[in-house]
């Protein structure tokens, strides 16, 4: 063996060769082909068809390794025009492959397909893949699960066993009718008829208890649950009867570990945590159970709820447990529907690692400040028509500084990479609000929005702070915004209306969450800040309500 000292040439040339071969066996390319076709599926004593990928509800589990490239091969098999989108992958560089339709890509048309190569870069935890056009993630959705680097331990104890939970929206109708019937009324959307776990409603739904996710524990074994909020309109209440639930990352990152008995996730959203099967085995089976957020009024929500099974391995059974229908049955209970105190509470627990492996790295100072007022307004009816709106000659519409997008019919990202812009969209999306009113107070008397194409120039590694301000106008709601290509850290919330002199004072600078979608409050604000660190002519980026109806409507 030759010992290397001092590093002359050939020793420098075989460390550089090893370093070489230890970095591509830590890192590799994983290809996927995700087929879109159609498929039959029976929930709530009823079968119909819907898109799905290779055929499946949800669809497959997309596994990488921090540093591992990507290859994604999607092929179009059905009648609709589709696009997927890699939620919370930052897409450094690979803005072509971040998916949401006409804003990075033009949809993949039927018999057509599209490559999304893209590498996942500092990130490891859970997040999540659907499709990008109208509402076709109703269905067209799955887990993407990023291990860490090889050798590199989780900052918490290792779990047994990792279980994705994956929460969804069903709808005995064909959803795309759903959103169709909407847009010609001017109307609302139906609710959902129930909402999923795993693709399965539960035993608490009609003709459902053959339908019902069951997770197998052994006492004493720690399983780490990787819940995902795939539902198109809801945000969710969730816990596990008779057990506590550890959080240890959102949205990919870590966070400083806390214990509940409740979580809320909003559309959009992951977050991981421990769940600590009690030691012995405990003659009994759990619900977990997950069920809406909603501070609507007036309007309507599924207020219905989905639950799961956890039940225990009986000791001197066999590896596999079966579900004993005669052992007790707890339930969790639920916070009330409308509980925006208990929302606050949890949100406010959030904190990162900010540990010398993990840092916070929040922008102490700011480059850029924006406000966006965010929330629902109206637009006339088509003329000599009525509509089903708050008026009958008012539809729905949602706006940013009133300014509800329309989507073009070419690409924002491939007009801004040809230098075509012209006709496609403008650059002067406004920075605050051009009319100033009381936003928590009396809605103004004309609620009507601007139609528009209008986006926001940032500078290269600009440090940019934006407040997102929640509007009375047509009652509050709270708006899990989601920010393509970007995390951002979560710097400060609060009720009423903003205060730019005094609220800033109030801000976390030092150890704020880090995410990629986060709910501005219901009849208040959120600040974020982050650093436009993803740039050139690959970087169109799309910022949107994860409420579905909401993007639907301009959002």
């Amino acid at each position: 063996m030759a010992i290397c000292s001092g590093l002359p040439a050939p020793c420098s040339l075989l460390l550089a060769t090893l370093l070489l071969l230890i970095v591509q066996a830590q890192s590799v390319t994983r290809h996927y082909d995700f087929n879109v076709q159609m498929a039959n599926v029976t929930r709530l004593c009823g079968t119909k068809s819907i898109v799905t990928v290779n055929g499946e509800y949800p669809g497959p589990a997309l596994v990488a390794r921090e540093g591992d490239r990507v290859v994604v091969r999607v092929t179009n098999r059905v009648a609709h025009n589709v696009t997927l989108h890699w939620h919370g992958i930052r897409q450094l560089r690979t803005g072509w492959a971040d998916g949401p339709a006409y804003v990075t890509q033009c949809p993949i048309q039927t018999g057509q397909s599209y490559v999304y190569d893209f590498t996942v870069t500092a990130q490891r935890g859970t997040l999540w893949w659907h499709a990008h056009i109208s509402w076709l993630r109703a269905t067209v959705y799955g887990a993407i699960i990023i291990l860490p680097k090889h050798g590199v331990p989780y900052p918490f104890p290792a779990p047994h066993k990792e279980v994705p939970v994956v929460f969804g929206e069903w709808w005995r109708a064909d959803t795309e009718a759903v959103v169709r019937q909407a847009l010609r009324t001017g109307g609302a959307p139906n609710i959902s008829d129930a909402f999923t776990i795993n693709g399965l409603p539960g035993p608490l739904y009609n003709c459902s208890a053959k339908d019902t996710f069951k997770m197998k524990v052994e006492p004493g074994k720690t399983y780490m649950l990787r819940l995902v909020n795939a539902a198109l309109n809801d945000e969710l209440f969730f816990s596990v009867a008779n057990h506590t639930l550890t959080v240890v990352e959102v949205d990919a990152v870590y966070v400083k570990p806390f214990t509940v008995k409740t979580l809320i996730i909003s559309p959009g959203q992951t977050t991981n945590v421990l769940l600590t099967a009690k030691p012995f085995y405990p003659k009994a089976n759990f619900y977990m159970s997950a069920a809406p957020y909603s501070t609507i009024r007036p309007g309507t929500f599924d207020n219905s709820t989905v639950a799961g099974i956890i039940e225990y391995q009986k000791p001197g059974s066999p590896s596999v447990a079966s579900f004993d229908k005669d052992l007790p049955l707890f339930k969790p209970v639920l916070p009330r529907f409308n509980d925006t105190g208990f929302v606050t509470n949890f949100t406010s627990k959030l904190r990162s690692l900010a540990t010398p492996r993990y840092p916070a790295a929040v922008p102490q100072s700011v480059d850029k400040r924006f406000f966006f007022t965010v929330g629902l307004g109206t637009l006339p009816c088509p003329a000599k028509t009525t509509c089903q709106g708050p008026t009958n000659k008012t539809q729905f519409a949602a706006a940013m500084n009133n300014v509800s997008l329309v989507l073009p019919s070419t690409a924002l990202l491939q007009s801004h990479f040809t230098g075509m812009s012209r006709g496609v969209y403008g650059s002067n999306f406004p920075v605050t609000p051009l009319l100033k009113f009381n936003y928590t107070g009396a809605p103004p008397n004309n609620t009507n929005v601007a139609k528009g194409t209008k986006l926001l120039v940032l500078p290269f590694n600009a440090s940019v702070e934006l407040v997102m301000q929640d509007t009375s106008i047509l009652g509050f709601e709270s708006h899990p915004l989601h920010l393509h290509g970007f995390n951002f850290f979560v710097v400060g919330q609060g009720f009423g209306n903003y205060d730019a002199v005094n609220d800033p004072a109030k801000f976390n600078l030092v150890d704020p969450v880090e995410r990629n979608t986060v709910g501005v409050p219901a009849g208040g604000w959120v600040a974020i800040r982050f650093l436009a660190d993803n740039p050139g002519n690959y970087s169109v980026w799309f910022m949107h309500c994860h409420l579905e109806v909401h993007t639907t409507w301009g959002l």
